[in-house]
């Protein structure tokens, strides 16, 4: 076994691995959420039991790639001139499958961190959805919880790792119990692991299929063939030999490429299962050269709503990694997976210089249109694809219709909606049937399409078969308080606003009832607001409402009703008293004004149906039940 360690730097020379240490091993407690991950990986079978190899083999690439990216501003880190890389070698009488890289390595601390804590968010949420489920590897590959996988075939694993430049050496172990031990490494195992990091994972019984060499390639071919550094199998007889292709794939021209060619690709890259809804895959020449293959998933990543809203495009400058980070697409766009692989930024490029790299910015600028003109091109080329990626991502990129005002009417055209007239709507089909005479684009934003489909404030636009936009997602409330139009035509909210459809004409003539309710408009509102007082803004006569007795609306000037309720939630705003708006058409509201004795009452009720309509409680359920009860003892409900 010495060839496992052919290649790396001088003085590696292959020895059993055991740990054995100089000094008294440290034992520390696992983080709870990696003790509770660990004790479903350890007492669980997943089908997809390959992805450990995988994400392992990830890591290690991520070492070598930082080990590159360090090296630049730092030579002295590979001296020694051996290139990074990486090999596996099964040892059939150890019981043992030992992955080992020559990348950055790990100190004491970092073992610790990396190895011992889960520094994500979701954490609890994630592994309750990893006991839920028949098959965990997806979630697992989505997570970025790797190296615990390698619980599911190691009954124990050792870790031996020493950084670049270090003289430290630490070796980590742990069973997949409570907790792990750490201490200084042997000078044996010093002198064998001058750089980079050693794990040995002593296998399960039924683990063994593992320490078959056509197993090992199989595993490497299906998920990291694209790995940039030498994967080299070490067997237990004969010499060492390279089973990945370690080619740029997105450095090859189109035409070279199969659809199972880009589904590898992507899966590595992304660490996922499913398969890509769309692939862009060019080359940019011109003012900056660079070339791009990136993919839109067909399933959610587990955190597409992490707060830091950060995208996972993978950045290279001439083949060397740079960073995952870089904001190379919007935030908006943060669920797109990939690599940008740049000729012309500076190799030595820095993460701070990233954020205001002018060349930086043009080639975000560029790729940016290009990845929003392939969405616009799969929903008209193929609808079905796009389906996926709407119904998975069409939140986020509405994000876009808020935050990005170059692009929004492009994003308001790629956007698909629910509306009174079907699903998958495009703004540009709502404009082409339009009603007679009307001029704007009609929303109405809420929780729920059920309870939007029977809210009042439909009742007139459906009179006159208005298309209603049915918004339900939390950033429709956010997106539509910006002055929007598409066509020439504005949007504007059921809920805000004065309304007024008199010029449009009505489906049928007794639809509407036009008879007058016999009530005074005048002296109603002075009673409904006399007996209100400030608990709304306004009381006026209704436009909105055919059949209901009431709705509540914002001002012009105010949020949307939905947005003011989010915002309340949140406390980022103080709360605007809302318009009390009554159909004086209705029974209820002409009681009202027939029966002074009961005046105060029927306000109060027209007021908290209104609420119940919304969404929203009565200010005071108690007193709303025990109005409610008396008004139909009186028996001036059957009125």
């Amino acid at each position: 076994m010495a060839a496992l360690y052919q290649g790396f730097p001088p003085s590696l020379v292959y020895c059993e691995t055991r740990m054995t240490t100089t000094t008294v091993p440290e034992s520390q407690p696992f983080q709870a959420e990696v003790a509770e991950l660990l004790n479903l990986m350890v007492h669980s079978v997943y089908s997809e039991t390959d992805i450990f190899l995988r994400e392992l083999i990830s890591n290690a690439s991520d070492a070598c790639d930082k080990l590159r990216y360090e090296a630049i501003s730092a030579p002295d880190l590979i001296a020694d001139g051996a290139p990074p890389r990486i090999r596996i070698a099964p040892d059939k009488k150890a019981n043992t499958l030992s992955v080992v890289d020559s990348g950055i390595g790990m100190d004491r601390q970092e073992l610790v961190d990396n190895l011992g804590t889960i520094a994500r968010s979701g954490t609890k949420s994630f592994i309750s959805r990893l006991t839920e489920a028949k098959d965990g590897a997806n979630l697992i590959g989505q997570f970025g919880v790797g190296f615990y996988a390698a619980f599911m075939v190691a009954e124990r694993i050792v870790v031996t790792s020493r950084r670049a430049g270090s003289d430290q050496v630490f070796v980590w172990s742990s069973s997949g119990g409570s907790g792990f031990e750490i201490a200084p490494a042997s000078d044996e195992d010093a002198q064998r692991v001058t750089r980079g990091t050693e794990i040995v994972l002593h296998l399960k019984k039924e683990a063994a299929k593992y320490l078959e060499t056509y197993e090992i390639e199989r595993i490497v071919r299906a998920y990291s063939d694209n790995i940039q550094f030498p994967i080299e199998l070490v067997p237990e007889e004969g010499e060492p030999r390279q089973i990945n292709s370690a080619s740029a794939l997105w450095q090859r021209p189109r035409s070279e490429l199969t659809p199972e060619d880009y589904k590898q690709a992507y899966q590595q890259v992304a660490g996922a299962f499913d398969e890509p809804a769309m692939t862009l895959h060019y080359r940019a020449e011109g003012r900056q050269s660079y070339a791009v293959m990136l993919f839109a998933p067909s399933t959610k990543p587990f955190d597409l709503f992490d707060q830091a809203r950060k995208g996972k495009v993978k950045l290279y400058v001439r083949r060397v990694f740079i960073a995952d980070d870089a904001d190379v697409l919007p935030a908006y766009l943060r669920f797109i997976r990939g690599v940008i692989d740049s000729e012309d930024l500076p190799l030595n490029i820095s993460r701070e210089m990233l954020q205001n790299n002018p060349q930086l910015t043009q080639i975000r600028k560029a790729v940016t249109g290009r990845v929003i003109s392939e969405l616009e091109s799969l929903g008209e080329k193929e609808p079905e694809a796009f389906a996926k990626i709407w119904d998975a991502f069409g939140p986020v990129i509405k994000e876009g219709i808020w935050e990005d005002f170059e692009r929004r009417e492009k994003l308001l055209g790629l956007s698909r909606f629910t509306t009174t007239k079907g699903e998958k709507r495009t703004l540009k089909q709502y404009v082409d049937d339009l009603r007679p005479n009307q001029t704007d684009i009609y929303y109405l934003t809420g929780e729920s399409v059920e309870r939007l489909k029977s809210n009042p404030k439909l009742e007139s636009a459906t009179a006159r078969g208005i298309e209603v936009l049915l918004l339900t997602d939390p950033v429709d409330a956010f997106w539509t308080s910006a002055p929007l139009d598409f066509g020439g035509k504005p949007l504007k909210s059921l809920s805000q606003g004065d309304i007024d459809f008199a010029l449009i004409p009505l489906l049928e003539e007794k639809t509407e009832d036009k008879a007058e309710s016999g009530a005074d408009e005048a002296t109603t509102i002075a009673l409904i607001k006399d007996a209100l007082g400030e608990r709304v803004s306004d009381v006026r006569a209704s436009q909105r409402l055919t059949s209901s007795a009431s709705c509540l609306v914002a001002g012009g000037g105010a949020h949307d009703r939905m947005l003011e309720r989010l915002l309340a939630m949140q406390n980022k705003a103080p709360t605007t008293k809302p318009i009390l708006e009554i159909n004086m058409r209705h029974p209820l509201v002409a009681a009202l004004a027939g029966d002074k004795d009961v005046a105060e009452d029927l306000s109060f009720l027209l007021l908290e149906q209104a609420q119940i309509l919304d969404g929203e409680l009565p200010e005071d359920p108690a007193a709303f039940a025990n109005r409610l009860n008396q008004l139909v003892l009186r028996g001036v409900m059957k009125q």
